[in-house]
């Protein structure tokens, strides 16, 4: 959870085509319209499949056998490591991949997708996946940040599309603000003294108690295997080796494979997906059109694996929020169809030099 400075509007500029953008086109006085047919055509699709699938119709048990199946793939990666029966390198990709999933849970969850009367099941949900994914805020902090971030998309008021740093430009700053957390808060404390105490402590409840525990766990991990190579590299032997300590070091080494790295590979690629397929700064509030673009080239495949095929089927979503993802899916084809057809754009790479500007 991050508030930023608050910066100064960027003027939309007179839209010309560009190539680097697939299918560009000039929509600007039908965008009601397109977004419209689009939600129709989605929709349609959505039912259609309800209707030739009846067991998609049973949207809770799936969401909770997903969820369990998450937690179940994560949980016997961590043992198969423990054990000595899976590499580090392995492991961490593949806890990834059903952390992601757990994600999207979450998410669905957010939008009453799971248990639309069960306040108790949505936070018993809330709770599992916070458990999973703990370098995040607080599920319960999230979901009112996450509405408002539908809401007004794009704009100055999109405090979670800020919080992922959406908007600025490319430097060390937004890659390391990308995957910590608390790099994310204290490098963008505004100058004034009441505001800053105010970001502080919202920041250090919704992140509490869990990335407390992660960043703990990080913290260590990192700070102490640097230290101890430096020193092997120097020729004095592990600063840290056996006795108590060697021992605390074995556990902080296992839990960082097997929870907290998996996360941080995570948040990283989810991190760069979001904030990129995002616009921001000079979207016209409301106007979903100009709020997302479609990622899907290969060469995103690698960061689309952990999280979830979100560059791909997210803007969709936008459109018509009450699917669950695997559903998002499932209609990305015919939805990627109408979108296109209707001006969304399509791996629109000038993004990243324009700090995610929709105008080009």
């Amino acid at each position: 959870m991050t508030v930023i400075e608050a910066r100064p509007p960027v003027q939309p500029i007179e839209w010309r085509p560009d190539p680097m953008v697939e299918g560009a086109v000039d929509t600007r006085g039908s965008d009601d319209e397109a977004a419209k047919t689009i939600r129709r055509a989605v929709r349609a699709k959505s039912q259609q499949l309800r209707a030739d699938h009846p067991i998609l119709r049973h949207q809770s048990a799936i969401g909770g056998t997903i969820l369990g199946g998450s937690v179940v793939g994560v949980l016997a990666t961590a043992a198969a490591y423990a054990t000595g029966n899976l590499a580090w390198w392995a492991t961490v990709p593949i806890a990834a991949f059903f952390l992601a999933i757990a994600h999207e849970i979450e998410h669905d969850t957010i939008h009453r997708q799971y248990f639309s009367r069960n306040d108790r099941a949505q936070s018993a949900i809330f709770a599992i996946v916070w458990v999973l994914r703990p370098n995040t805020v607080s599920p319960w902090t999230r979901k009112p940040l996450h509405l408002l971030h539908h809401k007004v998309s794009g704009t100055e008021q999109d405090i979670e599309e800020r919080g992922i740093t959406n908007g600025e430009r490319w430097g060390i700053k937004r890659m390391i603000c990308m995957i910590d957390p608390l790099a994310a808060v204290v490098l963008h404390l505004p100058k004034e003294p009441k505001l800053r105490r105010f970001i502080l402590r919202a920041s250090a409840k919704a992140y509490f108690p869990m990335a407390y525990i992660a960043l703990a766990i990080w913290y260590s991990f990192v700070v102490v295997n640097i230290a101890n190579l430096v020193a092997h590299v120097a020729g004095s032997g592990a600063l840290v080796a056996g006795g108590v300590p060697g021992a605390i070091l074995s556990v902080v080494n296992v839990l960082t494979v097997v929870w907290i790295a998996p996360n941080v590979l995570r948040v990283a690629c989810r991190h760069m997906i979001s904030s990129n397929m995002h616009y921001f700064g000079d979207v016209e509030e409301g106007n979903i059109v100009q709020q997302t673009q479609v990622l899907n080239k290969w060469f995103f495949a690698p960061l689309q694996l952990f999280c979830a095929n979100f560059g791909s089927t997210h803007g969709i979503h936008h459109f018509v929020p009450s699917d669950p993802f695997y559903v998002r899916q499932l209609t990305a084809r015919s939805a990627h169809k109408v979108m296109r057809e209707h001006g969304i754009r399509f791996n629109d790479l000038g993004t990243f030099r324009r700090a995610n500007r929709y105008a080009r």
